[in-house]
């Protein structure tokens, strides 16, 4: 069971590690300490269904329908722009600090709403989980256990980053911070886009 377990925690992991969309919300969030348990458990939740679905076999239906990726390359691209022109314009307006940690910003559903649409319309979460670790899992005689340590690892890691983003509190009590950190989102939906688009 190790054996293939802590393969699948480790791919997961490095997969994940990279700073997209879904972590620099998260991020956001664990900042300002708001809906931040909601916030992990969906990422977490998310995660540990498009794993069970590509360990499960279902990653052939990005081979076998040809409309799939193409949808979710636009669809996942104009969701970015809105989003990266959301943070822009918080950035623009400034004023934001980091308060007591019962300042919830958008209410859970909007919040909620916004962080599935960055999960769910993102092309590449299909490629890292139904393709990748769909695709690796085969090689493995257990593959529940790979898939098990494959959605572990989203979880300690989406829990580490929305509670750990805390530790950042003293740098984001000035405005400055926040609007930085909003241009610097901004960018990196902007450059993710566009990359989907010239794909």
């Amino acid at each position: 069971m190790i054996a293939s377990f802590l393969p699948g925690f480790l791919l997961s992991l490095s997969l994940i590690l990279a700073i997209g969309a879904q972590n620099a919300f998260v991020l956001r969030q664990g900042l300002r300490g708001s809906h931040v348990f909601w916030v992990c458990m969906v990422c977490a939740l998310s995660d540990a269904i498009l794993i069970t679905a590509g360990v499960a076999g279902f990653g052939t239906l990005a081979t076998k329908a040809p409309w799939f990726e193409p949808l979710m390359r636009y669809g996942g691209a104009a969701f970015l722009i809105w989003y990266g022109a959301q943070n822009f314009l918080n950035a623009w307006r400034g004023g934001e600090v980091l308060q007591a940690a019962t300042d919830t910003g958008n209410g859970l559903r909007s919040t909620l709403i916004t962080l599935l649409g960055l999960t769910w319309l993102n092309p590449h979460v299909y490629l890292d989980t139904l393709i990748l670790i769909g695709s690796i899992s085969s090689q493995y005689d257990d593959r529940i256990a790979f898939g098990v340590g494959a959605a572990l690892a989203s979880a300690v890691f989406f829990f580490t980053l929305g509670y750990g983003a805390r530790l950042l509190a003293p740098l984001f009590a000035r405005p400055r911070a926040w609007q930085v950190l909003d241009v610097i989102i901004g960018c990196m939906m902007w450059a993710i886009a566009g990359k989907l688009l010239i794909m």
